[in-house]
């Protein structure tokens, strides 16, 4: 009965408003770098969970495609910027960390980490050169959430969970050429 919390915990973890608030994107030197602020949950829920040893993982997925008229679009690329907030015990701080070049940042509350995983300032998503043809560019992004790593001994009691996640609806617009 002591593992009860912790479960329940992990599925309330994420309760709460996951949302693109505003996105967009500019051009340096042909490269197409996106801007982004995204709302993620901050819950008691999510804290305890934190503070028990699980990590959450928050993932932008962003789409970038050409319009065709009469026939479904087509992809011109598709990439994942994804960071992992964890709670490191000793400090007493939220760290996180991004998963493409391990770079890690703390945090003194679960707010402003949250907040710094929202933002997203220059993130190269297409080149000038991968647009090609005629048409109408779309980016379209999207915020998830899922669980990330568990300790040792939630992993064996909580097996059945391995699958869960929360992902936002599509924020999607004309891309600038």
């Amino acid at each position: 009965l002591a593992v009860l919390p912790a479960a329940r915990a992990l599925a309330d973890a994420l309760d709460g408003v996951l949302e693109v608030q505003s996105a967009f994107v500019s051009v340096n030197q042909g490269v197409y770098q996106l801007y982004a602020r995204v709302k993620y949950p901050a819950s008691e829920e999510a804290a305890a969970a934190l503070l028990d040893g699980v990590s959450l993982t928050y993932d932008l997925d962003v789409m970038v495609e050409r319009e065709r008229r009469y026939w479904v679009n087509a992809e011109v690329t598709s990439v994942t910027l994804r960071r992992e907030l964890s709670y490191h015990t000793v400090s007493g701080r939220y760290v996180v960390r991004d998963a493409r070049d391990g770079e890690q940042s703390s945090f003194g509350t679960l707010e402003s980490a949250l907040e710094a995983i929202g933002t997203v300032d220059g993130w190269p998503i297409v080149v000038e050169s991968q647009l090609k043809g005629e048409g109408e560019f779309q980016v379209s992004l999207r915020a998830g959430v899922r669980r990330g790593r568990l300790p040792d001994a939630l992993r064996v009691l909580l097996f059945w969970t391995d699958d869960w996640h929360r992902e936002s609806e599509w924020y999607s617009w004309s891309l600038p050429r």
